[in-house]
């Protein structure tokens, strides 16, 4: 989970005040020129009944910000112009204040407007990161993944009843709701900025939209898209420039292929026209994995062992002299052929495992034969 910085939040809660002042501004602009113009007519044709001279700039400005909330600190004047300025101030003064508190009190307790209004802003504080379009179940992987591996993120959801947005936002990751394919959608989403998008809704063109547009407000952007019919992928990887184009039943479909048969394999994808699968195994006591080296296990099945974990350690290159004990787990890529055997040579046969009868049996048999051969040999 990525750790938010202070000078990250500072930066945010500025942005977020300027778009809260931005809610009234045209309050504050009418009571600017109403203090202004205040300020020069009394400077200008106030004379004060007790001194007959001018009154000063300062004393003009403090009467004119006196009169709009209805105290008098000068002499009502003999001057008719200044007279109805005596007159109108006050209560013109008090409806624009007026209106400028209302403004900002709906604007601060709106929760829902101010909640993405923070996502925004936290999201303009995002350089080098990855955007991520789409958080249903693949989006949402997707962005868990890319934390776990310590990527920045930014999350963009058109859905605001998605299951996974407060969860994701729990996880620190600003995500802004709406139409990835608008071009402000993605500018808030600082995709300028970005290292890299992933767009993964349900819908191809859809997606085809939105890379296209995040590639137009940056060129150099990487873009992964998921796409469900292959041949449509492959031909928007090539004919569009799109660095990675996904298909989802292509992804899939060595997957449920294999699950359908009786290997055990978390993960199959196919490199050129070969499929390549990941599984794991576990090495059992008294199995023909007991007591081998890496090397001997991958030479005898030609498989590449990419991870062991035995009690105490976790080594994802594990060096090819290192021996197996019973309960260490490996992780491998093999073929199915290959698997099966794994599968075969992890376990204990029953022929010799302890405490059966086919296992008491085939020790009854060995000493017979051994008796046997000392007997003939004498």
């Amino acid at each position: 989970m990525p750790k938010r910085n202070l000078s990250r939040d500072l930066h945010a809660l500025g942005r977020d005040l300027r778009v809260l002042f931005g809610k009234f501004r045209v309050s504050l602009i009418a009571f600017a020129i109403l203090i202004c113009v205040g300020t020069v007519m009394l400077r200008l044709f106030y004379v004060h009944p007790d001194s007959g001279m001018h009154i000063s700039w300062t004393e003009a400005f403090y009467a004119t910000f006196m009169f709009i909330f209805a105290e008098i600190v000068l002499p009502f004047p003999q001057n008719r112009v200044l007279q109805v300025l005596f007159f109108l101030i006050p209560p013109v003064g008090l409806a624009i204040v007026a209106d400028g508190v209302l403004r900002f009190g709906v604007a601060l307790f709106n929760l829902r407007e101010r909640k993405e209004a923070w996502q925004v802003a936290i999201a303009s504080t995002y350089r080098h990161h990855i955007v991520v379009c789409g958080l249903g179940r693949i989006g949402y992987r997707v962005v868990t993944v890319l934390l776990r591996i310590g990527e920045e993120v930014i999350g963009v959801e058109q859905n605001p009843a998605c299951q996974f947005l407060d969860e994701l936002r729990q996880m620190k990751v600003p995500v802004l709701v709406g139409d990835a394919r608008q071009r402000e959608m993605l500018e808030q989403a600082r995709v300028r900025e970005a290292d890299a998008i992933v767009v993964c809704t349900q819908d191809d063109l859809t997606n085809l939209a939105i890379a296209l547009e995040a590639r137009e407000l940056n060129p150099d952007i990487k873009v992964v898209l998921r796409m469900f019919d292959p041949v449509l992928a492959d031909k928007v990887r090539k004919g569009f420039g799109i660095h990675t184009a996904f298909s989802t039943s292509a992804l899939a479909a060595p997957v449920f292929a294999a699950a359908a048969t009786r290997a055990c394999i978390d993960y199959s994808f196919y490199v050129e026209d070969m499929l390549v699968n990941v599984a794991q195994v576990r090495v059992a006591a008294g199995s023909l994995l007991d007591g081998r080296t890496v090397a001997e296990v991958e030479q005898e099945l030609d498989i590449s062992v990419i991870m062991y974990k035995g009690l105490e350690v976790l080594d994802m290159h594990p060096a090819p002299e290192l021996r197996l004990h019973p309960g260490d787990k490996l992780v491998v890529l093999a073929s199915l052929e290959a698997l099966a055997r794994l599968q075969e040579m992890s376990c204990v046969s029953a022929e010799v495992r302890p405490g059966t009868r086919a296992g008491t049996t085939s020790r009854l048999r060995r000493a017979g034969h051994q008796f046997w051969r000392k007997v003939l040999r004498h």
